[in-house]
């Protein structure tokens, strides 16, 4: 489809596309964040345990990860609003099995795999069908509220997830993800497209390729935390000395190489390939991706420490704690829709440069306000500008990628730019929490090894103790737990004082990796264009 040709028809028509591919997007992002306050009461009503549920959610992000590719390229085949259709019926299918879930297997089906499958059809045809309804200028303000959206129902995700739990059941979150669902498929009808050409060639192999690399790599990822990056923590599984995650992470990345060079290898046989490898040549496609990497990097790392600070250091409820992650929504989805429409000239570089820059500026201001004492509203300044970031660069971003090909490549662009968000979510989740836990442990043993009222065989019994992982607890929950050890007044004082310093410092540093990859992503965005495309 010609850019714009879903435009002519009527002025409503634009809205209804945007509002629909909006409401899917909202959709996708909300499962990732919505239960995360309801772990521990989903794991009791199937029958399970904590790990079993946070299992189930990392499955989730395993197959979205696998299978975002091989997705996009399935719009490329069937058209995208077909693929977009065809997705959403998977994903009510699995949001409706999730909700009537009497025990892990079969929500481990619902959520992790028909949700994971239709997450990754739907996706990729979002961007296509931007691409194909919207005309060139039009697009940075399309993708810029469709990309809001996601942030929305991240930031709404807690709060929904609470209010759900404490009043209603979780069973419920889900069951309104399947009206959503058949509202999108009622709306999705009227979805101008044009289905692709016929490919006389599929390339299963290279899905089978791509599908395993990305998994494995994302799958060792996900595990860092619990069984460590390099060194393994005490009974993970180890391999010469070093921790399965590397392992995973070397051969994820040993088969998305042999992806390539089967990609490569087809190409010179004139069959078609998974996709196309002068796509990974093209340097605004590549800086645009690298970007959009980080970028999600970095939210799904405030996402993380953020709410920790919130709940475990200051006690909040998942209610309040919602309600004090609105403002990135809130700052995000008004830069994302205005910069567009009052700047429609603006230089993406600058814009994204710009973005980038409140970020970074962003998370040292939340680094340098995290202090002893500090209450709730210190977050609200540096969410603020963090948002503002994230909608300069939702604004551009997908803008840039989808213009640096021809509008038929656009679903397989789709593909790999969620591939590129859904490895930088992960990054930013297990990096924060790495760098947390590993920084909390040094800082509270330090501490208490400082503390001339502690004695000699406590010091030694927690420098023991702390090589099996620490955990990110509040001040109730390590005062019940020495209660409980019948630790005496002076020693337990001495281990909240330090509990309370090692928080503040574990947060820092997750927030230090996470201004860190701002600046990365500055030097990335010199392959970004200077001006909109038309």
């Amino acid at each position: 489809m010609a850019p714009g040709a879903g435009t002519a028809d009527s002025p409503a028509k634009p809205r209804l596309v945007l509002r629909t591919l909006a409401a899917a997007q909202f959709l996708m992002a909300l499962d990732s964040s919505v239960m995360n306050v309801s772990i521990a009461t989903v794991a009791d009503d199937v029958g399970t345990t904590v790990t079993g549920i946070q299992g189930a959610i990392t499955a989730y992000t395993l197959v979205m990860a696998m299978f975002m590719i091989p997705g996009g390229k399935v719009g490329a085949l069937i058209g995208r609003r077909r693929a977009f259709m065809i997705g959403c019926c998977i994903y009510g299918c699995g949001s409706l099995t999730t909700a009537l879930a009497p025990n892990l297997p079969v929500l481990l089906l619902g959520w992790s795999f028909l949700e994971g499958i239709g997450a990754a059809l739907i996706l990729p045809a979002i961007v296509a069908l931007v691409a194909g309804n919207f005309a060139a200028e039009r697009r940075p303000s399309a993708y810029g509220l469709v990309a809001a959206a996601g942030a929305v129902a991240i930031a709404l995700g807690p709060l929904i997830g609470g209010f759900a739990t404490a009043y209603l059941s979780w069973r419920w979150v889900f069951a309104g993800e399947v009206l959503v669902v058949l509202g999108i498929l009622v709306l999705a009808r009227h979805i101008p497209d044009v289905v692709g050409g016929e490919r006389p060639h599929v390339d299963l192999i290279g899905a089978v390729l791509c599908a395993l690399g990305l998994g494995m790599f994302v799958y060792g990822v996900l595990r860092s935390d619990e069984w460590g990056w390099f060194r393994p923590k005490p009974h993970a599984p180890s391999w010469l000395g070093f921790s399965v995650v590397v392992w995973l992470m070397l051969a994820g990345l040993l088969l998305v190489w042999l992806f390539l060079c089967w990609q490569d290898r087809l190409v010179q046989r004139h069959q078609e390939p998974l996709i196309d490898p002068a796509l990974l040549q093209n340097k605004q496609l590549t800086g645009g991706l690298a970007i959009f990497f980080f970028q999600y990097l970095v939210l799904m790392g405030v996402f993380f420490v953020v709410p920790l600070y919130l709940s475990v250091a200051l006690g909040l409820s998942a209610l309040e704690t919602g309600a004090r992650l609105l403002p990135l929504s809130l700052t995000m989805l008004a830069a994302a829709t205005l910069i567009p429409r009052f700047f429609p000239d603006v230089s993406p570089r600058r814009a994204v440069r710009l973005g980038i820059l409140a970020l970074l500026a962003g998370a040292v201001a939340l680094m340098t306000a995290l202090d002893a004492g500090a209450g709730a509203e210190i977050v609200t300044v540096p969410l603020l500008l963090i948002g503002l970031g994230m909608g300069a660069l939702a604004s551009q971003l997908g803008s840039v990628t989808v213009s640096a090909v021809p509008d038929e490549q656009s679903a397989e662009v789709g593909g790999i730019q969620n591939a590129a968000t859904n490895l930088g979510s992960s990054m930013g989740a297990a990096l924060a929490g790495s760098i947390l836990i590993a920084v909390l442990a040094s800082s509270f043993l330090t501490s208490v090894e400082q503390n001339p009222a502690v004695p000699a065989e406590v010091k030694n019994q927690a420098a023991v103790e702390l090589q099996s992982g620490v955990t990110f607890l509040s001040d109730a929950q390590l005062k019940t737990a020495l209660d409980a050890a019948g630790t005496n007044g002076q020693v337990a004082q001495a281990a909240l004082e330090a509990n309370a310093g090692a928080r503040l410092d574990g947060l820092r540093a997750a927030l230090a990796i996470l201004a860190f990859a701002s600046l990365l992503a500055l030097f990335f965005t010199a392959r970004i264009p200077r001006t909109q495309p038309r």
